[in-house]
């Protein structure tokens, strides 16, 4: 079997196996969860608030940052499923023994590796993107409000769903699968306070502070890959209505990500798979 056919099986057959998971269940509950209480919330907005009095540009401005909310509750769903489910993938199979069954032929670690790194980034890949649609659709249908850039701004949660479980997957091949599951999560949660103290420090000018966040969104790329989401889901004229300020609001974002950035994220993915192969190679089956 040629490795490129050994990485495809692998792929097919970790798709299936997380398909059969009981995170898969508590995540379809989560997400179903969520939208209904969005729509339910966008929809009594817009019946009680006075929403459909507001000018079009204050409509608009209100809707673009209540969907950035509801859309990080959607992203911290992905992170809890991607980071369970990466653990046992790996370290699960390597603790139970099948690894080593499958191990014992002529099939190289590191096929094995991609194969199951792959087939988890096309399930919480295809799990932010269409959970991040229907999100879409629920706030179009209730006050009519449509985000600028919905597919880069999916394609951003998908990038930071990947490089949550790369992450995770390198932790699985360390420590136990719940804890790289409690690690991977904790690191993004920690993450996302530090971008918010950046802000924090970027709107009362104090350098230091807001180097935090930089610093940060450099060492683990999920808030920053979130906040150019956010930018491409809000209102173009959310950021100018808030003035300076508004660097210090978690659910808004001053700019979309550029070119530089998205090529370190693309590095930064390449090296923590090549540390996580690098450690399954010296794992003891």
């Amino acid at each position: 079997m040629t490795t490129a056919r050994t990485v495809a099986t692998i792929a097919a057959l970790t798709l299936r196996e997380a398909s059969r998971r009981r995170v898969l269940w508590a995540l379809a509950v989560l997400t179903v969860a969520l939208l209904v209480l969005s729509g339910w919330g966008f929809s009594r907005l817009a019946a009680e608030s006075g929403f459909g009095t507001l000018t079009s540009g204050q409509a608009r401005l209100v809707a673009s940052q209540l969907l950035n909310l509801v859309m990080f509750g959607l992203s911290l769903i992905a992170a809890l499923g991607t980071a369970f489910l990466a653990g046992p993938t790996l370290s699960g199979e390597t603790e139970s023994g099948i690894a080593l069954s499958v191990l014992a032929r002529p099939v190289r670690r590191s096929a094995v590796l991609l194969g199951k790194w792959l087939g988890l980034v096309v399930f919480g890949s295809g799990f932010v993107v269409l959970a991040g649609l229907a999100q879409c659709l629920v706030v179009w249908v209730t006050v009519g409000y449509w985000p600028p850039q919905p597919a880069a701004a999916l394609a951003l949660l998908a990038a930071q769903t990947i490089v949550l479980l790369t992450l995770g997957l390198l932790l699985s091949t360390v420590i136990s699968p719940m804890a790289s599951g409690v690690v991977a999560v904790g690191l993004f949660g920690a993450t996302w306070i530090a971008g918010v103290v950046g802000g924090v420090g970027e709107a009362l000018g104090n350098e230091g502070v807001a180097r935090v966040g930089t610093v940060s969104r450099m060492l683990l790329l999920t808030d920053g890959l979130w906040r150019g989401a956010m930018h491409a889901f809000q209102d173009p004229s959310a950021f100018a209505s808030f003035g300076p300020e508004g660097a210090a609001f978690p659910f808004l974002s001053d700019a979309s990500l550029t070119p530089t950035y998205l090529a370190w994220a693309a590095v930064w993915v390449a090296m923590v798979w090549g540390l996580a192969a690098a450690s399954f190679l010296r794992k003891d089956l």
